[in-house]
């Protein structure tokens, strides 16, 4: 069977894992730190902290701006749920808007109509690592006409004076947008490490500060580790100058990175660009090469003049089906041993937000990306002659589940 996106795991993460169990310092501690730094210079940003999970750096940092009941928040209706529970964990309303004709990432001029007086925050989704349209946000949120209705309750939101532009950029890592890293576009990038991302911690995510002034990077760094374990004063690290005695100055969270997850996004950082990537293009360059001119089927748009994918799934359509029929090449391609998935069913579809009253025939866009939308394995150690299994098979199944119609 080929699997959809077994992690990367080689002698030289072992190796760093295995050094990391020696050292005795299993916990947040120096690796952490480290990988903090390299990674702020990888996204080109003044400061970065490691956390726990992508969702809990998204939490952590609507808390930190004072999102909470009555507040709204714009995101996709095309995400995974995590985009919309940690605004739903605050109190606050997720306000969901549909994707664009070509594209799984959300449409500006529908979340410019989205906004009100209650709107504090948008979180675009690149989804598949495809980057969202960044220069039209950031245009949208400081409009006089919305900047003016603006309405902040809070010293954080006051400072910043306009609706945050909060990145879920959990499947977007190395992607560009107008040649530069992403991370750089947004008040705020959060990143995911998780098993299936194409940089792995196993679990793991990050938190990519990019305020403008007057905001002081150093000390929203400080507090964030503060408020990340428990809103103790010092951490385990800190604790080893010799002075043990802390604080606890707030109700806090536990959302730390430990250095077990850090010893291994050290080792996949180092070769990210280089190795990770390279290969990743080339899995996708061979998906579009045997799909591109084959009429039954749509190729995700991966690059453009301003935006370069970091490669993280490749969501191919089928042309003029049904959900119903999507699903049964599904199967058809999983009985020839290839292994492939959905990404992802819109918020609407979930019980949770259907029975908040999210309709999905108000999105549907979204409804037409996913009904035909079936994600093919990407992953480093897939080889060339496996490439070549999962394209036949995807076609075998279409020529066999559609030529039953």
């Amino acid at each position: 069977m080929i699997p959809f996106s077994p992690p990367r795991m080689d002698d030289k993460i072992i190796a760093e894992v295995t050094d990391t169990l020696k050292s005795g310092w299993i916990t947040t501690g120096p690796k952490t730190k480290r990988f903090e730094i390299l990674l702020a210079d990888y996204a080109q940003v003044p400061a970065v902290l490691c956390t726990s999970a992508a969702t809990t750096g998204l939490e952590l940092m609507l808390r930190w701006f004072g999102v909470t009941k009555g507040d709204e928040v714009i995101i996709p209706a095309y995400t995974y749920c995590a985009t919309a529970n940690v605004v739903m964990h605050c109190g606050a309303k997720p306000v969901m808007v549909d994707s664009l004709p070509d594209s799984f990432n959300l449409d500006p001029k529908l979340v410019k109509n989205a906004i009100t007086k209650r709107t504090k925050v948008i979180i675009p989704v690149d989804i598949g690592g495809f980057p969202s349209d960044y220069d039209a946000l950031n245009a949208i949120i400081r409009e006089n006409e919305i900047h003016n209705q603006f309405t902040p309750n809070t010293d954080v939101q006051s400072k910043l004076g306009r609706i945050l532009l909060l990145s879920d950029a959990a499947h977007s890592l190395g992607a560009k947008y107008r040649g530069k890293p992403i991370g750089s576009q947004a008040d705020i990038t959060v990143f995911s490490f998780h098993a299936v991302k194409n940089l792995t911690t196993a679990e793991g995510g990050a938190i990519a500060l990019n305020l403008p002034k007057p905001f002081e990077h150093e000390a929203i760094y400080k507090w964030l580790n503060i408020l990340s374990l428990h809103g103790q004063s010092k951490d385990a690290l800190a604790k080893t100058t010799g002075s043990w005695r802390y604080d606890v100055v707030c109700a806090g969270y536990k959302a730390n990175m430990t250095d077990i997850q850090a010893s291994i996004g050290l080792v996949e950082l180092e070769r990210y660009d280089s190795d990770t990537l390279v290969r990743r293009k080339q899995i996708v360059d061979a998906y579009h090469h045997a799909f591109c001119d084959d009429e039954r089927f749509e190729t995700p748009v991966t690059d453009t003049k301003d935006k370069q994918s970091s490669y993280h799934l490749y969501q191919l359509k089928i042309i003029n089906i049904s959900e119903a029929e999507r699903d049964e090449i599904i199967q058809e391609i999983f009985n020839q041993e290839v292994s492939v998935n959905v990404h992802f069913q819109p918020l609407p579809l979930l019980t949770h937000y259907k029975n908040l009253g999210y309709n999905m025939r108000n999105y549907p866009n979204a409804w037409l990306h996913y009904s035909r939308e079936i994600s093919l394995p990407v992953y480093y150690d897939l080889t060339d002659k496996q490439i070549q299994i999962v394209i036949s098979a995807v076609k075998q199944a279409v020529e066999k589940c559609l030529s039953n119609d």
